[in-house]
């Protein structure tokens, strides 16, 4: 089997580039990979791309697979799905999903790879990264049948967690953003839909995802008394500030962060990472999730397409990445 490949790496802040690589040699418990999609995180990776992750964070900021050093050179990414041409008997010809950078082919240990379910498509499967960090938000926050519930913030996480959360029984979700047109991507998924002024108060739970300090003043002005917003926006070197005078202390308000790298408190003594992804990827049987992905290129354009994915023009949701005959 030939052995080499070519990957997707940051040079220099502000400046991709793809190099060719020879692939290691396969242990008996590894699987060599072929690359079908991947998937662009685009408030993670606009980080990356910009150099802006804190150097306390640089550890606990590396992706499962990276290859080099924030800020760069690095080679970073962590949704991708393709099909096992090497590996146990098992695993040989499945589709799966794993947690490696934008590469079109990769070695990695077989128990690093999860099977994607037969009626999930392996193209709508790279979402299963999003889908897994809305499962693990929702763990933390513990919503209740009723609950009045906002997501403000309809990036690619905002739209994970508000697809999860119209599954729900009984809630009223409503999806907020600057942006009218993520109007139809609501519509898509079951939910409601607001600009920022309209939203409607006296929220049991908000959950935050727009990484902006306006979104999360607006997201504590959301509130019911005693109502919690849910933190899962990454800032990675901005400052926020925050009004907590006002009425957060008379109205006993909480604010509390959520994040992927660990499981939620709530199934930590119960589930593992493999439970809550192969949760995440039976979720995405559900062909709303579609409206998730708004943009594609093939991998060879990555260098020139990125910069502008990353910019965010056009806006968009997750950009997915095609290679060879995905």
């Amino acid at each position: 089997m030939e052995r080499s490949a070519r990957a997707l790496w940051l040079r220099a802040p502000g400046e991709y580039e793809i190099r060719d690589l020879t692939l290691p040699a396969r242990g008996d418990d590894d699987v060599l990979v072929r690359a079908l999609f991947s998937g662009v995180s685009r408030g993670t990776e606009a980080l990356v791309y910009r150099g802006g992750v804190p150097v306390n964070q640089r550890a606990t900021m590396r992706a499962p697979f990276q290859e080099g050093e924030f800020p760069a050179p690095v080679k970073y990414g962590y949704l991708g799905v393709g099909t096992v041409e090497e590996g146990p008997a098992a695993l040989r010809g499945r589709t799966v999903f794993c947690l490696y950078p934008h590469q079109t082919r990769y070695v990695v240990p077989a128990g690093a790879v999860t099977p994607v379910p037969d009626d999930v498509p392996p193209a709508r499967a790279v979402l299963a990264g999003t889908v897994e960090t809305a499962v693990n938000a929702l763990w933390d926050a513990a919503p209740l049948v009723g609950d009045r519930i906002a997501v403000v913030g309809a990036g690619m996480v905002g739209c994970g967690v508000a697809a999860v959360l119209a599954g729900f029984p009984g809630v009223e979700v409503q999806l907020v953003d600057v942006d009218p047109g993520r109007a139809a991507v609501a519509e898509t998924l079951g939910v409601g839909f607001a600009s920022p002024a309209d939203a409607a108060g006296e929220c049991d739970l908000v959950v935050h995802t727009s990484a902006s300090e306006a979104g999360l003043v607006r997201a504590l002005e959301l509130l019911a008394p005693e109502g919690e917003v849910l933190e899962m926006s990454w800032y990675g070197d901005r400052a926020v500030r925050l009004p907590l005078g006002e009425n957060f202390h008379s109205r006993r308000l909480t604010v509390r962060s959520s994040q992927v790298g660990m499981v939620s408190p709530a199934r930590r003594s119960r589930r593992t990472f493999s439970d809550r992804l192969a949760l995440a990827l039976r979720l995405l049987a559900d062909p709303r999730y579609d409206a998730l992905v708004t943009g594609a290129s093939a991998f060879e354009q990555l260098p020139r397409v990125l910069p502008a994915v990353l910019g965010g023009e056009p806006s968009g949701l997750l950009h997915r990445v095609i290679y060879g005959d995905g």
